[in-house]
């Protein structure tokens, strides 16, 4: 019995504390219906796009963002002619990598790489769209959209089928949500695009790799 009454003294106590907490709320409270304030975001200035070609030392020929920075790619796994566009600004980079194909077995693998690469973010992201096409100067395209929490929002290769092998891919190294990346993501995949546009293979330098 001593138990029980125990018990129901530490529950009264327990509801009575709580009562006092609500009312002291409440009291203090200037509005009755509180709302926290939405997350806000930096804004970021877009300037108008710019474009600029790169240099002939390279085996291929496109024109970038002039808002951007040429790099050489300095990863471990880089190879000769691997280029970043890097955008200071938005601390975004387009990765573009090169390759001979010298095989048909080396355009599969090419290809099965590029496939793999947008497919390893396919836990995170929300769809993946691919889209085949051909460029202005008649070489097939292949683009991977990809929507959601993903640090690579687009990518595509370019490829004549027997020689050469072009790929880039957009990278925002933030953990921010690219709800509020949206702007910048269409920004730069509209680079991208002219990337793709204005593809041309520069055979002076690429003709003495094969």
């Amino acid at each position: 019995m001593s138990k029980y009454l125990s018990k129901s003294k530490l529950q009264l106590k327990a509801l009575y504390s709580l009562a006092i907490w609500i009312t002291l709320s409440v009291g203090c409270s200037s509005e009755k219906d509180f709302k926290p304030k939405p997350k806000g975001y930096h804004y970021i200035h877009l300037p108008p796009h710019q474009y600029v070609p790169t240099p002939d030392s390279l085996p291929y020929s496109f024109e970038y963002s002039a808002h951007a920075k040429l790099l050489n790619d300095t990863s471990f796994m880089a190879e000769r002619f691997w280029t970043e566009i890097y955008y200071p600004t938005f601390t975004a980079t387009i990765n573009v990598s090169f390759k001979i194909i010298r095989s048909p077995k080396d355009l599969r693998d090419y290809v099965n790489d590029c496939y793999k690469l947008a497919q390893k973010h396919n836990i995170r992201a929300e769809s993946i769209e691919e889209v085949i096409t051909k460029t202005p100067s008649g070489m097939t395209a292949v683009m991977y959209q990809l929507e959601g929490d993903v640090p690579t929002t687009f990518q595509f290769y370019v490829t004549d089928s027997v020689r050469y092998f072009f790929r880039t891919s957009l990278y925002f190294p933030t953990s921010q949500k690219n709800d509020s990346l949206a702007p910048l993501i269409r920004y730069t995949t509209e680079d991208m695009i002219h990337i793709l546009n204005t593809l041309r293979w520069n055979h002076k330098v690429a003709d003495k790799l094969r």
